[in-house]
This record gives structure tokens, C-alpha cells and sequence, in this order.
């Protein structure tokens, strides 16, 4: 059964499937799909071309936007869209901390999760095209991690392409989760260095709430336990196209006076709650690195190792010295786990998953190489969530990939400059076919 209303400039429908939850096994346990299907108003009758869009992560529903913002606005003009929460996402049976124990203890759930990655997504999409376009083939736009998904579509169903589009999202097909955090850290460093050139008076002001947090006992109203490495943590926003502004308002704010002297205020951690809770999206912090894992090495808490090799990120010894204090960015930690109420239940599932050695290949190289769909990237310089140089050597590998790179916008380029970035693309794309 499907529902169909109206918001301004579109009609929407949601959309339900039903999927193996294994597709090796299509026989046994499904799993229920949700997508929202999105058309102009003044088009809702006419046979449009559809696309597809996956959002980025890994763990995110797809956007919930009203009407017909940004890039969904362009795309409007062409296309019937349809916005998929990826399997265990939105409504798509979602994987929390509430949801999870129906799979049994720790090890029923992380063998359950090995079945959420981007090649499980893809042959979801794959499962569901027959049903939305009679068959045939569609443009796909992924975004980020919907880009790692889209380059594993082009490797395991590329008939089922009629376009590929991807954004911020070209993954390294062959690199170790080490590899690929090795490549970032000095990448955050670089985007810190870049915020405290545009903002010098924060660095005093992240020492001074490092130092808070480092001799006192911090719990958020949520029960989040805010840790210096966790106020570091919220360098993630800084490879935004706002990030850098929105971390500067955050820690002009962050003490205030009281009978008992200075402390962390209530509206600062209103908003670092909101900023480092995982209770919208645990899937990205219990699968993140498993998005990497490829062949028979586990990826053992590889941020967590690696940063060890980059001690400049310390922050009591930056404190001890006079160095800035370093944020970090894209990566997940065992700690979050004991941090984060809406992970501890997951801790040990956790560690099962990092600790898991026969992850499937996601990528086929002699595919890609073969390709025949017309395929675009947008490829953001410095992009901090995705390295750059990863990206551009794989675009080498994919036969007839296009790429747009460019430093007029970050990794959310699709939402800062959506039509713009959108509309250059699709133009490639046709160029391209």
C-alpha cells in the first residue's frame, strides 16, 4: 500500500519493500525497506526518468526535506527522485541500541550488521528497480558514502545504470582502514590549522574547555560523558562548508559564571549533546570501519591505533606544552562506546565487528575498468572525509569516469551549492553518454 500527500511544489509518496536480509538467501529472513518517492507537482502525471539517491554515512535515513530545497529542486526538474533510507536507517528496520537485542546478545548482532554494508545496499536498490521503474535502468546519485555504494554498483549491477553521479564520495578500492586514516589525520590538522587562522582567539578557548574536561568530570544532560577526546571529536564539523563558523559560535559560548565559580554552560552542552549523541544514527559508529573492511585483516579500532601514530593529537600533552589543542574529524573510537548512552549496550557488538576478518570484496577492479555507464564525480580538493588523492586513483581505474575537481566547495558541496553542483554534473553526464 502506498500514501501520497503534498508539501509545497511536490507530491510525495512513501514506498515500502520487502528484501532478503541476506541475498545469498533469498528464501530466508526479510527485512522491510522504506523510500520516499518525490515528483514536481506540475510532472506528478508524466512519465518521468527516475533517480535515485543515497545518502551519505554509512547510517544515515535519506534527507527529510520539505518541499523542494538545494539540489532536490534541480533534480525535480528533470526526474522522479526517490529518496532511500538505506537498510537499517529511517524507517527502513532500523539497527539501534532498542532494536538490536531482538537479534539475540552481541555476537547474533554483529553477524546480523555484516549484512548492512554497501554491497547488501546495492543489491537492495537492485531488488527494488524492477518494482519502481518496470526494469529499467536509472540515474543514481551518491553522495559521499552513497558514493562508495555507487562505485560498488558500478562493480557488482552496472546494467542497472542508466547514470552514475557521485559526490564527495570516490572510495579507495583496494586501502586498509589504516590507509585511509593515516591519509586523514594530517588532513584534519590542516583544516584545524586553517580554523584557527580564521578564528586565533579559539585557540585559547578550546585549551581552556580541554583543560575542564581534563580535571573535571563532565556527564552532558543526556548521560553523555564529555572526555577531552570527545569535545576533540567535534572537529568533524570542519570539513563542512560551515563547519568552521559553526565550531567558533560554539566555544565563544561555552563558560559561564556561577556562585561556585566558572563552569561548562548549560547552553553549550544543550548543543555538544546534540553534536556527539549517536542516538539518531548508531550504524555509522558501530559499521564505519567496516565500510574499508576488504580482505582477511580485521580493521581492530583503526582510527583508535592510528592516531597513536600522530601525537600531536594529545591533548594533555598540548595542554602540558603550548601547543593548540587539535580537534579530530571522520573517525570512531572504542571510547564513544563507554561515552555515549546510546552505544554502551552496543560495546561489545562493537568490538566483534572490529575484530572480524572475512568481510567480502566490495570492489571489482576488471569491472570498473571494463565500464561502459557514463559516470561523473565531483571531487572536492581537501576534501577531509574523503582523500583526495584516493579518490583521483580510482577515478583512473573506472573506464570513461569524468571528474570535476574543484575548491569552491567541501564535502557537503551537494547541499551548499546543490543546483549548481548538480546541474554541472548531469551536463558532464550527458556529454559523456
Amino acid at each position: 500500500m502506498t500514501l501520497s500527500y503534498r508539501q509545497p511544489g511536490v507530491v510525495l509518496t512513501d514506498r515500502r519493500f520487502t528484501a532478503p536480509l541476506d541475498h545469498d538467501h533469498p528464501g530466508g529472513e526479510t527485512i522491510e525497506l522504506y523510500a520516499r518517492e518525490v515528483v514536481a507537482t506540475d510532472k506528478a502525471h508524466q512519465d518521468l526518468p527516475w533517480l535515485l539517491y543515497l545518502q551519505g554515512g554509512p547510517g544515515f535515513g535519506a534527507d527529510r526535506s520539505v518541499g523542494r530545497p538545494g539540489w532536490l529542486g534541480r533534480a525535480l526538474k528533470e526526474y522522479r527522485v526517490l529518496l532511500l533510507d538505506q537498510r537499517g536507517t529511517g524507517h527502513s528496520t532500523p539497527a539501534t541500541r532498542q532494536t538490536l537485542p531482538l537479534r539475540g546478545g552481541p555476537a547474533e548482532q554483529a553477524d546480523y550488521l555484516t549484512h548492512f554494508r554497501a554491497d547488501s545496499i546495492v543489491r537492495d536498490c537492485e531488488a527494488i528497480r524492477a518494482e519502481v521503474t518496470g526494469g529499467a535502468p536509472w540515474t543514481v546519485l551518491g553522495q559521499s558514502f552513497g558514493g562508495f555504494c555507487l562505485t560498488t554498483y558500478l562493480s557488482l549491477a552496472p546494467e542497472g545504470l542508466a547514470t552514475a553521479v557521485i559526490t564527495g564520495g570516490l572510495p579507495s578500492l583496494d586501502a586498509h582502514a589504516d590507509d585511509v586514516y593515516r591519509a586523514a589525520f594530517p588532513r584534519v590538522e590542516r583544516k584545524v590549522t586553517a580554523h584557527y587562522a580564521r578564528y586565533p582567539q579559539d585557540v585559547e578557548r578550546a585549551r581552556r574547555i580541554a583543560d575542564h574536561l581534563l580535571t573535571h568530570d563532565v556527564v552532558l544532560p543526556n548521560g553523555y560523558r564529555l572526555t577531552a577526546e570527545a569535545f576533540q571529536s567535534l572537529g568533524i564539523v570542519l570539513g563542512t562548508g560551515d563547519g568552521t563558523h559553526r565550531l567558533h559560535y560554539l566555544l565563544e559560548d561555552a563558560f559561564v559564571r556561577t556562585p561556585n565559580g566558572h563552569t561548562l554552560s548549560d547552553a553549550f552542552q544543550e548543543q555538544v549533546q546534540g553534536m556527539l549523541s549517536y542516538a539518531r544514527h548508531p550504524l555509522y559508529a558501530l559499521i564505519h570501519e567496516s565500510i574499508y573492511g576488504q580482505d582477511d585483516r580485521p580493521t581492530a579500532w583503526s582510527a583508535e591505533r592510528v592516531r597513536a601514530e600522530f601525537p600531536r593529537f594529545d591533548a594533555a600533552k598540548a595542554l602540558a606544552g603550548d601547543e593548540p589543542l587539535l580537534f579530530t574529524g571522520e573517525s570512531i573510537h572504542p571510547w564513544m562506546f563507554d561515552c555515549d548512552p546510546a552505544l554502551r549496550p552496543l560495546r561489545e557488538t562493537a568490538d566483534l565487528l572490529a575484530a572480524r576478518t572475512d568481510w567480502t570484496p566490495l570492489y571489482d577492479p576488471a569491472r570498473l575498468a571494463a565500464n561502459q555507464v557514463p559516470v561523473v564525480a565531483a571531487v572536492y580538493h581537501d576534501d577531509m572525509y574523503v582523500d583526495t588523492a584516493h579518490s583521483l586513483r580510482t577515478a583512473r581505474t573506472i573506464r570513461g569516469l569524468r571528474t570535476w575537481i574543484t575548491d569552491e566547495f567541501e564535502h557537503d558541496g551537494i547541499r551548499t551549492g546543490g543546483p549548481r553542483v548538480l546541474d554541472r554534473l548531469l551536463a558532464m553526464a550527458r556529454d559523456e553518454a
